[in-house]
């Protein structure tokens, strides 16, 4: 059975629509993207080269205006005064979701401040199609590309092997070896996922931990999306229990279990349960 999806007929808002476009394979694009696009008046994309691709398998027609990341203060003006005069404008870019990484928060800010609307279509992701596949933590921060200066990507990775969560990078494919040692130096004793030409006939995933990280055998081509596993051992490590854990002990003792106060106070730091359970056990043996 064929289904048809007809929602040309439907009125669509004036605007400025984010459209994710295929990571890879051209297939994935919704029904939605393709009627928006050909409904627009106008495309803005990274490189017309790549669109022209993607709008020709689907029949889009639309025009494009070249708008990428050193352009798209000078496009302003421009495209701002389009969506005044009520135009429908799609922003795409190269693969992906638009302004995750690549342009689109500019404009994006300028028709929030001037009231224009926003309308976002959900779609292909390489950011969580790799978290979803990296079997580590739902919880996870985006953290992008990394800096080029070496000041600001130590800086930066310190302040990141604290956080107790996934973290998902952006990095080009020839770029990696040399970020190995600073990975294994900050992310020591995790886990990491490394995601090449996802969606494609020749897409790659290196799995491995950290510390044995070695890319000899890794074909370069491409941007990577990469996942590291978020760290298991990040509470702070207390030998006592001080006054504040105490009072909590207190009041809790004769309402939860001995069990459950292990839990709640190592919520935020990491104690010995046997310290904890001996003064729980104490504190019952008084009353």
């Amino acid at each position: 059975m064929v289904i048809k999806f007809d929602l040309r007929n439907k009125e669509i808002k004036k605007g400025l629509y984010l459209i994710a476009t295929p990571i890879g394979n051209l297939d994935d694009i919704t029904f939605r993207a393709i009627d928006i696009l050909k409904r627009s008046n106008y495309i803005l994309c990274e490189d017309t080269r790549v669109s022209k691709t993607l709008l020709k398998k689907y029949d889009i027609k639309s025009k494009l205006i070249s708008n990428h990341k050193f352009n798209e203060k000078k496009n302003l003006p421009k495209i701002l005064d389009l969506l005044k005069n009520d135009a429908i404008i799609s922003l795409i870019c190269d693969a992906g979701t638009p302004g995750i990484s690549d342009p689109g928060s500019i404009l994006v800010n300028e028709c929030i401040e001037k009231k224009i609307n926003v309308i976002p279509l959900p779609g292909p992701s390489s950011v969580t199609s790799a978290v979803s596949i990296s079997g580590f933590g739902e919880k996870f921060y985006f953290y992008g590309f990394f800096p080029e200066k070496e000041k600001l990507l130590i800086n930066d990775l310190e302040n990141l092997s604290k956080l107790n969560s996934s973290i998902v990078f952006f990095i080009s494919s020839k770029k990696i070896k040399r970020m190995v040692p600073f990975l294994r130096k900050n992310f020591s004793g995790r886990k990491i996922l490394i995601c090449r030409e996802m969606t494609k006939y020749y897409e790659e995933f290196v799995r491995t931990d950290i510390d044995e990280l070695n890319l000899d055998d890794f074909k370069y081509k491409g941007e990577l999306t990469i996942v590291i596993s978020e760290n298991k051992f990040y509470k702070e490590i207390s030998k006592n229990l001080n006054d504040s854990d105490k009072q909590i002990i207190n009041r809790m003792i004769n309402k939860i279990s001995i069990k459950e106060i292990i839990s709640l106070i190592n919520q935020t730091k990491k104690i010995s349960k046997k310290e904890i359970y001996n003064y729980c056990i104490r504190l019952k043996n008084e009353k």
